[in-house]
């Protein structure tokens, strides 16, 4: 047999070539298997990154809850004011300044998510009012005037919350404006009243506009007029009489009543249907927006919807209150007595009778049907102030609007 020339050296090149493309093969492997575990990576940094992000938003969650319950405590006397809510359990809340208040998460122990931090440092979840630089004036929003947000004036004020969520390395902070979503009443009077209205000993109604931040009796101030001076509360634009009746209105002793246009308006027509007339919204909606009655509230805070039918029973008393404080909307259906030492900030609406006496203190406005007696007895006080019921309204229906979210 005849062997060709050249087989050895072209099997030597075959050995050569196979070898090169074994090379290249693995090659290829080896920035494949490092492309898959850059992506890996890449992919595990994108998911804490997100996880960290989706802990910031809880955060802003419990803020708001915060807000939404008066856990915070923030007036908007003070535009210094701030919350600060530690991963801590009471007892390991560290100390702030005089200008903040500092409070535990309300998370369930055991299963916090890290959107704040145990100490003072940049990561505390923190909420605040969005102010000027120097922080000495609240921006507020008033849909009403253009622009909408601005510097002071009427409105709702403005709160600013920075929440930093963390994730293994990962670190995202969110800075959200937010406000309670307005809601507003047509309000008639400081005192609107479907039935005679008789004030006897120094009951003052007062319908001109005054700020929410009014204050009340135990500071000394517990009516127009009367020392310290409550007009420096009084805003401008929005008054209403202090008095708006469907029957008569007398007065007794040193009773007094101020509003504008005019004090008084008397033998008026147009009594509401129901508070949700007052408010805008179908029957409907209103049963929904207050909630199912109930005979002896715990608290007078929030939406509260007392049935004075039982109540009542086979007495003719009513709800009564003394020495009590609340805030929001009361809804009677039924009579109502409040005695000395009663304060609220919001609105009260009386399906029945009312009797007002001592001490008691409004601010916001009172609506009563009536049936037989409208009275104000004793130093009663009721101040007008839209921003009052607006605020209170808006924060106890749980509603909230975002103006604007950014990221540090």
């Amino acid at each position: 047999m005849v062997r060709a020339h050249g087989d050895k050296s072209e099997r030597g090149i075959a050995l050569v070539v196979a070898m090169l493309v074994l090379l290249v093969l693995t090659m290829l492997a080896v920035v494949m298997m490092a492309g898959v575990a850059v992506n890996r990576q890449v992919a595990g940094v994108g998911m804490l990154r997100r996880k960290a992000l989706d802990n910031a938003e809880a955060g802003v969650a419990e803020a708001i809850m915060r807000i939404r319950n008066s856990d915070v405590g923030m007036v908007t006397t003070n535009p210094r004011a701030a919350a600060q809510i530690y991963l801590a359990v009471p007892g390991s809340i560290p100390v702030v300044g005089v200008d903040t208040i500092a409070m535990g998460t309300a998370q369930p122990a055991g299963n916090w998510l890290s959107y704040s931090s145990a100490t003072k440092n940049d990561k505390v979840l923190t909420i605040a009012y969005k102010t000027d630089p120097g922080r000495t004036a609240i921006y507020r929003y008033d849909k009403t005037l253009n622009p909408a947000v601005h510097l002071g004036g009427t409105g709702m004020p403005i709160y600013e919350i920075t929440s930093t969520g963390t994730a293994g390395n990962a670190r995202r902070t969110i800075v959200t404006d937010v406000i309670t979503r307005p809601i507003t009443a047509n309000v008639k009077g400081a005192l609107c009243a479907g039935y005679n209205v008789n004030f006897v000993g120094n009951a003052v109604v007062c319908g001109y506009n005054h700020s929410s931040d009014t204050p009340p009796p135990s500071t000394g101030s517990n009516g127009r007029g009367v020392a310290p001076d409550c007009t420096p509360y009084e805003t401008l634009g929005g008054n209403l009489p202090a008095t708006w009746s469907t029957g008569s209105i007398t007065g007794g002793g040193a009773s007094g009543t101020t509003g504008w246009p005019i004090n008084n308006l008397a033998n008026q027509t147009g009594f509401y249907a129901g508070p949700w007339e007052m408010l805008g919204m179908p029957q409907s909606d209103f049963a929904s927006f207050i909630g199912a009655p109930v005979t002896n509230p715990a608290s007078l805070n929030g939406l509260v919807y007392i049935d004075g039918d039982q109540i009542m029973g086979n007495q003719s008393t009513g709800a009564s209150f003394h020495s009590a404080t609340g805030e929001g909307m009361l809804y009677v259906d039924g009579d109502l007595t409040l005695n000395a030492g009663f304060q609220y900030t919001g609105l009260i609406y009386v399906e029945g009778d009312l009797k007002l006496n001592g001490q008691a203190w409004i601010l916001g406005g009172m609506v009563v049907r009536g049936i037989t007696t409208i009275k104000m007895n004793g130093g009663a006080t009721i101040l007008y102030s839209s921003e009052a019921i607006s605020q209170k309204l808006s924060q106890y229906a749980g509603q909230f609007t975002t103006i604007s979210w950014r990221e540090k």
